[in-house]
């Protein structure tokens, strides 16, 4: 960045920017233009992780249509992330083949179903394994240690490029927005 372009805030300045900041998004009718309203749908906190994770994988584009595709893949999970994730039958996840969000397709889909599984089923929920190596300001260990796990089945190779890995100069910014609703639930 161009030292002439940026010039940092007074502690007054920066203050009445971030309330004004807080004034713009914290309240309700904020959510209503927001992927965030997608996990606000669930109150059991399974619900809430599974719902926001799928929400943040596709959250890139146009939000009406984040929030349009996120909705359908709770309608293809019949409006139960946990409930599907742990009772499906491999014969269920035939009904995500036509899902579609920009290039996460029906087969990403599918295998973020079955890596779901085996975090909840093998590793005690999502929150168990951000949190096993999360460090209280530093969540890049975290994130890193949790598409390990999330890959520790067999994948598709193409679906790798959907969860973000901190160690390979990625910035994370969905998996980061996750981990802020999960230590919020």
């Amino acid at each position: 960045m161009n030292n002439y372009l940026y010039k940092p805030l007074n502690k007054k300045d920066l203050k009445e920017f971030l309330d004004t900041k807080v004034e713009q998004y914290n309240h309700p009718k904020f959510i209503e233009s927001d992927p965030i309203q997608i996990p606000h749908q669930f109150s059991k906190k399974e619900d809430i992780e599974i719902s926001g994770f799928l929400a943040a994988t596709i959250a890139w584009g146009n939000r009406k249509s984040i929030i349009n595709n996120a909705n359908k893949m709770m309608n293809f999970i019949d409006q139960s992330p946990h409930d599907f994730i742990i009772n499906h039958e491999e014969s269920d996840l035939e009904k995500l083949l036509p899902f579609v969000h920009r290039t996460f397709n029906g087969n990403d889909f599918i295998q973020f179903i079955k890596s779901l599984k085996h975090i909840y089923t093998k590793h005690d929920g999502l929150e168990s394994v951000f949190s096993k190596s999360s460090e209280e300001k530093n969540f890049q260990n975290a994130i890193h240690n949790f598409k390990n796990v999330f890959f520790e089945i067999d994948h598709l190779e193409r679906t790798k490029k959907h969860v973000s890995d901190p160690f390979k100069n990625s910035a994370a910014k969905r998996i980061n927005i996750l981990m802020r609703l999960i230590s919020a639930a």
